[in-house]
């Protein structure tokens, strides 16, 4: 059964050591750095180490395409991957931001699921996870003004609305852009100890929300 953010005190003996961020064009800023600041504070606290991926190692933006940018707006902030999706190490998580990835994206998911500990998505992120498949029969949610767009990806998953996150065994879904920091919070209240939650929310000065079914924002969309 899905399960939300623990309260377990201590951390979990087989902690999560190398993670992965999954980059593309045109990616959700906040989904990433929303989700990664929490993880960089917890660096301090255990050994980690963080892979960017990408389909190639040139710098990836933020930046829409012209089509979706009708102020021909040059605003917009880039990454620069250290692996390919050939060139990727071993990861035990990987974190999925939303946006509009390409087929290349849904397949290395797909590829690297099974050996994953943890999947964690943001945003749209879980409709990406959902057309790799990694998502059939399992709980979910997603961006809620996205919501008939994702959800129609894959109908094989059993969609919540009211969710400001929700975990279905080893994959975390959280929803729109924002959600990604409380349910990271979460995360490392449940794997890492509640203490490490709490300082990490303190010291971004952060007032994180622990109800994983905290969403006004499905009324906000007339969600049912």
């Amino acid at each position: 059964m899905p399960t939300v953010s623990g309260q377990s005190a201590i951390p979990k003996v087989d902690t999560p050591v190398n993670y992965g961020v999954v980059l593309y064009p045109y990616f959700q800023a906040l989904d990433v750095f929303g989700s990664l600041d929490p993880l960089n504070s917890l660096a301090f606290e255990y050994h980690l180490n963080l892979y960017i991926i990408a389909a190639t190692l040139d710098p990836v933006s933020t930046r829409p395409p012209d089509d979706e940018n009708p102020k021909k707006s040059d605003f917009a902030q880039s990454i620069v991957p250290t692996h390919t999706f050939e060139t990727a190490p071993p990861l035990d998580v990987l974190i999925v931001p939303g946006g509009r990835a390409d087929q290349a994206v849904v397949d290395f998911i797909a590829k690297l699921y099974p050996s994953l500990k943890y999947l964690f998505t943001v945003c749209t992120g879980s409709g990406i996870a959902a057309r790799a498949g990694v998502l059939d029969g399992k709980q979910a949610t997603t961006n809620k003004m996205e919501w008939e767009k994702t959800i129609a990806l894959r109908p094989q998953v059993t969609w919540i609305t009211h969710a400001r996150w929700v975990v279905d065994g080893n994959i975390w879904t959280s929803s729109g852009v924002s959600a990604g920091m409380d349910a990271m919070l979460a995360f490392i209240a449940e794997i890492y100890g509640k203490g490490h939650a709490e300082k990490i929310s303190n010291y971004l000065e952060y007032k994180r929300h622990e109800d994983s079914k905290w969403d006004p924002f499905s009324d906000l969309y007339g969600l049912k």
